[in-house]
């Protein structure tokens, strides 16, 4: 099934690797991927990353995401964006790696995928509902879904959350993430404990690793960035933090850690636990639903917010080789079921159900078709 998709995202975290993996392996089968990217620019390391995936044209944006509730002009100026692009290069079908924008008057069927929820991070976080200041997001959220033609989610637990937060008869589709990375390099593994997020990220709760990193006999070290949304730098007590790394440089420290360590509080898939799955580290997750789903018997469970449990596990690894070496055999065999490959399978499977849906055929002259036969690309001026 060849087809053209215009496909929404942010820039950060796991939604840009969500993209591109699957830009990258819809590619391989013959798709056209038009990719809009939202948030912050591009940095120079992403625009080489999509430069190597065929046939990919990227278009950058320029709008606050939308659970930044407090600019929503910019969301419904990248809305119009958005909408202009589909009239001017016709896709088949649309994808959404967001919720609002799925209630515009898109001609194409709308596909769109679940990576997370503010509202349910808030709740995994700090407890309790979330203010009364995210209720238009609530409600523009349960809008976007209900519109949209199919919704995906990576995991089960995810799809749970959003039907408890914005509605319980949204049926949803689970289409796992997939990572493909180069085999990592060949460097003895080392007597450290790696972790990869955001250190102004709770939900990624790093803060745990910090405390406890004083009174294990190995070094702990964090690769992520270091600087939160406010400016604000975040430094560790104990552990050591790496910064941001080029690919290049965090192939190296996966490959050189013995086991790698994330006792999150919030996290629907998690792409740094399959990383380090596939370059032979032994797994300590947090026991969260999402994660149990993804990984099953193959990771050693902590409760998050359990420092003493997080300490005395990362002990027994440190003291057991054997078991260190057993675990992580088990993560890599568990981590090369979830592939590009089959993600993409899933998308195109949704597709299909999409365009069955809105009764479009694919291949089908269209007169927006036709404009992006001549029209040029045009960008958005200035970037907020």
């Amino acid at each position: 099934m060849r087809l053209r998709a215009l496909m929404a995202t942010d820039t950060a975290g796991g939604a840009w690797t969500f993209a591109l993996e699957l830009a990258s392996a819809l590619s391989r089968s013959g798709s056209q991927v038009d990719l809009a990217t939202l948030g912050r620019a591009l940095s120079p390391g992403q625009r080489a990353e999509a430069e190597e995936v065929p046939r990919l044209r990227v278009h950058e944006g320029s709008s606050l995401l939308e659970w930044r509730e407090d600019d929503w002009p910019a969301v419904d100026q990248a809305g119009r964006w958005l909408l202009d692009l589909e009239r001017r290069l016709g896709p088949d079908v649309i994808h959404l790696n967001g919720y609002v924008h799925g209630a515009l008057s898109w001609r194409a069927p709308v596909v769109m995928t679940g990576q997370s929820c503010p509202l349910s991070w808030f709740a995994a976080v700090h407890g309790g509902t979330p203010p009364s200041t995210w209720d238009r997001y609530a409600e523009e959220v349960a809008r976007g879904l209900r519109a949209a033609h199919v919704v995906t989610t990576p995991t089960r637990a995810m799809g749970e959350m959003l039907r408890q937060y914005y509605g319980t008869d949204i049926p949803i589709r689970v289409i796992p993430n997939g990572r493909s990375i180069p085999p990592p390099p060949v460097v003895p593994k080392r007597h450290r404990i790696l972790s990869v997020g955001r250190l102004s990220e709770p939900g990624s709760n790093v803060a745990a690793l910090d405390r406890v990193a004083s009174r294990l006999s190995w070094h702990v070290v964090v690769a992520g960035e270091t600087t939160g949304p406010d400016g604000s730098v975040v430094r560790l007590k104990h552990a050591r933090a790496l910064g941001p790394l080029e690919p290049a440089a965090l192939a190296k420290a996966y490959a050189g850690a013995a086991v790698f360590a994330l006792p999150a509080l919030y996290e629907p898939f998690g792409y740094a636990p399959l990383e380090a799955a596939l370059s032979g580290c032994a797994l300590v997750l947090g026991d969260i639903p999402s994660l149990r789903e993804v990984w099953g018997d193959a990771a050693i469970w902590v409760p998050p917010r359990d420092d003493q449990a997080l300490l005395q596990t990362l002990r027994w690894l440190i003291e057991d080789r054997q078991v260190r070496r057993d675990y992580a055999k088990r993560a890599k065999e568990r981590a090369t079921a979830y592939t590009p490959e089959r993600t993409a399978a899933g998308y195109l499977d949704a597709y299909r159900t999409a365009l069955s849906e809105s009764g479009e055929l694919i291949g089908t002259p269209t007169e927006a078709a036709a404009v992006s036969a001549t029209a040029p690309v045009v960008e958005p001026d200035q970037r907020r």
